[in-house]
């Protein structure tokens, strides 16, 4: 394996590991901050060492035991620790075999899970709503601040900032690292929702990189929002999260072809469909509605997932409805990318002239500027109305703004078919 292979599997794998790292990490010296440090000090040991002895069979647990060693050394320097320094010892002594536990195995306290632990402490209350999201996304989604920033359409060192303050914040206000109970929990539950959304859709459309998708990001968020419908069984719109997740989380072989290149919903095998990621996402609907959670955020996107889902073929989709769950999701969260949705959906039911007005009235919104998905659909209305000289400068706009190589090369692939079709009208 050459050193750029090595560098890539390194990389490969602080993406897998760097959340379980430093969730474990911070179980043990109860600071955030200096969890993120000490993971962040394995993964330059292994960048070090890895090239020249190769790639170890558990790297995860090669990270672990490396950022546990970095740790006993650290805690036993610092004073302040010292209480700190027993404690972690025992535990370097005891674990033997330095594997990454299996996630699903018994639970302490009422959750038990350290990803879980670390979730609802970058989500304490003592930080804005803005700061939890993007800690949580640095920590459990393993996210660039660049990337944060692009899923938040603000500046890169706005992202920056909130992060670096809101773990300040943590270790001067000594937040536990806890599950919390009772009426705190349903108060935390919001932003927690919110980071896990935005951690799936991560992973289910990565913002940059070579891969169109980032499976492990969309399992992570799946398999906690499964945890926290058992947590709290009687709150619709954790079930209206799951069912999202589940529908969406059911397309995932289907959106990608041969090549890595995307494949668009309408284009997709339905044959490859995850049928039982369909039917548990029908049934956590279901469970959201019958606790009256119908008009909740994530239960009107379960929703639109849903008609989708039940669409045997692409013709069949009810594209009205979906237009006016958009609608009544711009109600409830009046959003410029609500809106860009819910043209798509219009233009589908009623023509792409009907998307395209809705289109170019969001041309002038300052927050999608640099949102590549403006002008992908807008060239895509473009194209469905001959239009085609127009839509290939839009494709090409798209490409120039995406951060995500598969996707650039969709575009780019939409804009020269654009060229073809305008090379062939006549003059």
């Amino acid at each position: 394996m050459t050193a750029t292979d090595t560098n890539r599997a390194i990389d490969a794998v602080w993406r897998i590991e760097s959340a379980r790292l430093i969730a474990g990490l911070a179980r043990i010296v109860r600071d955030i901050g200096l969890a993120e440090e000490l993971a962040q000090d394995a993964l330059v040991a292994a960048l070090k060492q890895w090239p020249e002895s190769g790639v170890p069979n558990n790297p995860g647990a090669w990270l672990m035991a490396a950022a546990k060693n970095r740790a006993f050394d650290l805690l036993r320097r610092r004073k302040r620790l010292e209480r700190k320094h027993e404690e972690l010892g025992r535990e370097i002594e005891a674990q033997h075999e330095m594997a990454t536990p299996d996630p699903d195995a018994a639970l302490d306290d009422d959750v038990g899970d350290d990803l879980l632990r670390l979730m609802f402490t970058s989500c304490h209350p003592v930080l804005s709503t803005e700061a939890r999201l993007a800690l949580t996304l640095r920590l459990i989604g393993g996210l660039t601040t660049d990337e944060i920033a692009r899923a938040f359409l603000v500046p890169e060192p706005t992202i920056a900032q909130r992060i670096v303050r809101a773990k300040r914040t943590l270790a001067k206000e000594g937040v536990p690292f806890e599950v919390p109970r009772g009426a705190e929990l349903a108060a935390r539950l919001s932003s927690v929702l919110e980071v896990l959304y935005l951690v799936f859709n991560e992973g289910y459309s990565a913002t940059m990189g070579d891969d169109w998708m980032r499976p492990q990001l969309c399992e992570e968020a799946l398999r906690l929002g499964r945890i926290l419908a058992g947590l709290a069984p009687n709150e619709p719109e954790v079930h209206g999260l799951v069912a999202l997740m589940e529908i969406q989380a059911s397309r995932a072989r289907a959106r990608i072809g041969p090549s890595g290149e995307p494949v668009l919903l309408l284009d997709q095998n339905r044959a490859r469909w995850d049928q039982m990621l369909i039917r548990r996402g029908l049934a956590a609907l279901s469970r959201a509605e019958a606790l009256g959670g119908e008009e909740g955020p994530y239960a009107l996107q379960g929703a639109i997932a849903a008609c989708h889902a039940r669409a045997r073929t692409a013709s069949e989709t009810d594209w009205r409805r979906i237009a006016a769950l958009y609608e009544a999701l711009a109600h409830l969260l009046p959003s410029p990318v609500v809106e860009l949705n819910r043209a798509v959906a219009l233009a589908m039911a009623f023509g792409p002239a009907v998307g395209l007005e809705l289109v170019d009235a969001l041309t002038g919104e300052p927050s999608l500027k640099a949102y590549h998905l403006l002008p992908s659909v807008r060239g895509d209305l473009l194209f469905k109305l001959t239009r085609f000289e127009e839509a290939r400068a839009e494709f090409e706009r798209a490409a120039s703004l995406t951060r995500n190589a598969r996707e650039r090369d969709f575009l780019l692939a939409r804009a020269a078919a654009c060229a073809r079709e305008t090379s062939q009208l006549p003059p």
